[in-house]
């Protein structure tokens, strides 16, 4: 990898960076969609950096993406979740750093993390009526692993309520 350029997890510090990043993401969806996400749990966002699953992208030791990661989705994979996976969430480019291929950056240290890992597969998820975002994880290598309805009364984020999403996921070789 460019050595200017390093995935590495978040610290503590990072806490308010990565809240204008998700601020920077609703703005982003607010103007491009009608749905949007309606914001994150402090308490959660610092569980993920105590746990080392919440990752962030320096270029030049600046921040310029963050990503979110875990080894368990059952309630958007279901009987699928039995597999061994690493699930990707969240992942927010500073609008500065778009065009950088971020996505398929992550993409490939998560197929490397996988292998070295014995994980089976990468897996992630957007809304359905997200065709662009649906068409670049294609083009980023992720094959549509079909949809599912997320009950109203899920215990997922506010964000996930009755909507539909796409599933996308890599087979590790």
């Amino acid at each position: 990898m460019n050595r200017t350029i390093q995935i590495v997890n978040s610290t503590q510090e990072d806490l308010e960076t990565i809240f204008t990043f998700y601020d920077y993401a609703i703005a982003h969806q607010k103007k491009v969609s009608d749905q949007h996400w309606q914001g994150f749990d402090r308490a959660l966002i610092r569980k993920e950096i105590n746990e080392q699953r919440q990752y962030k992208i320096l270029v030049k030791q600046q921040i310029a993406c963050i990503f979110v990661v875990t080894f368990g989705d059952p309630e958007i994979w279901q009987e699928r979740n039995t597999s061994p996976a690493i699930y990707l969430h969240r992942i927010v480019t500073h609008p500065h750093f778009r065009g950088y291929g971020f996505v398929k950056r992550i993409t490939d240290w998560a197929i490397e993390f996988a292998k070295n890992n014995e994980l089976a597969y990468v897996r992630l998820d957007t809304w359905a009526s997200n065709k662009k975002l649906g068409s670049h994880y294609l083009s980023c290598g992720y094959a549509l692993a079909g949809t599912i309805s997320i009950q109203a009364d899920s215990t997922l984020p506010k964000h996930y309520a009755g909507i539909i999403l796409q599933l996308f996921e890599i087979k590790v070789q």
